[in-house]
């Protein structure tokens, strides 16, 4: 089942504020924040699987698409075909969090 923009955007962000405990907004970029941190991103990865009943490849691992509840609905829509009408938040393209071309990747190790 997918659900809207609207509706997915308050259900990711009703997760975020609950795992940060601290209310998030859906336009909040809480890696640039500093909220949190790689293990966080992996577990943010796990959440957008199971409860969207997704996969996340490898070559969906650009940062961009998971740093704030806008971008993330727009991933998720994305890839279960939601409807993405109206939607002005989709993920950024080129220049990154790198500078370069190449998108901004999630690592364990960041």
């Amino acid at each position: 089942m997918t659900h809207g923009p609207e509706e997915t955007t308050k259900e990711i962000t009703r997760f975020l504020t609950d795992a940060l405990r601290r209310p998030i907004g859906p336009d909040d970029d809480y890696f640039a924040l500093g909220l949190v941190d790689s293990l966080f991103a992996l577990e943010l990865v796990t959440y957008v699987e199971e409860r969207f009943a997704l996969t996340v490849e490898v070559e969906d691992l650009d940062l961009d698409s998971f740093r704030t509840a806008h971008r993330l609905t727009a991933f998720v829509l994305g890839k279960t075909g939601g409807d993405e009408t109206g939607d002005e938040t989709g993920p950024a393209t080129g220049g990154g969090a790198t500078g370069g071309d190449e998108p901004a990747r999630i690592h364990a190790g960041d």
